[in-house]
């Protein structure tokens, strides 16, 4: 069976939610795989719904947070979210995890702090907290975001992602299809089993 990939980012209320599900209702144990969001939009010059303001910004808020609500997590909004509290150090964090096979570990501690409490992901301090959260010395990633080769890997697997065509987040590549959203994972499954 092909092993899949979950594409992610932290500030998508969708892959908050898909984080949570995505190793159940898929079949085999997805490859977690951390992008930049911010900077595949400005690759493809897409404006995301949350980015535009009116009617239909509000409905999907409260879409989000009835779906969270549906799922027992805990959805709260950060200060200035999304483009006012986008961070790319808890990205660079993720692969530093990565590299001591705590990835899934790390994203799921990002995610509570970060859309499931309000908390600040470019706030070092709650990095480190995610990393102790997930079993990482924080001093060592601390370390580890400032590495040019970390850098490298999260630019890396950002043009990977747009090259395979991945337009969002949350993602999930099975082959070379490729299946966009929270409510997508169960169509990803039936690709995986067909």
């Amino acid at each position: 069976m092909t092993r899949p990939t979950f594409y992610y980012d932290f500030n998508s209320p969708y892959a908050y939610l898909a984080a949570h599900r995505v190793d159940d209702v898929l079949p085999v144990r997805a490859r977690w795989e951390p992008i930049a969001f911010g900077a595949l939009l400005r690759q493809i010059g897409k404006v995301p719904w949350s980015l535009q303001p009116g009617p239909e910004r509000e409905r999907r808020l409260r879409e989000c947070e009835q779906r969270a609500d549906a799922l027992g997590l805990p959805l709260h909004w950060p200060a200035g979210w999304p483009d006012g509290n986008y961070s790319i150090l808890v990205l660079r964090a993720a692969l530093v995890a990565a590299g001591q096979s705590r990835l899934r570990e790390f994203s799921l501690a990002a995610f509570r702090r970060g859309l499931g409490e309000g908390g600040d992901l470019r706030d070092l301090d709650t990095v480190r907290a995610c990393a102790h959260e997930a079993g990482i010395d924080p001093d060592a990633v601390a370390r580890g975001v400032e590495q040019p080769d970390v850098k490298q890997r999260l630019r890396d697997a950002t043009d990977a992602a747009i090259a395979r065509g991945v337009t969002g987040v949350p993602t999930v590549a099975v082959g070379d299809e490729l299946f966009w959203g929270d409510d997508r994972l169960e169509d990803a499954a039936a690709a995986l089993t067909s």
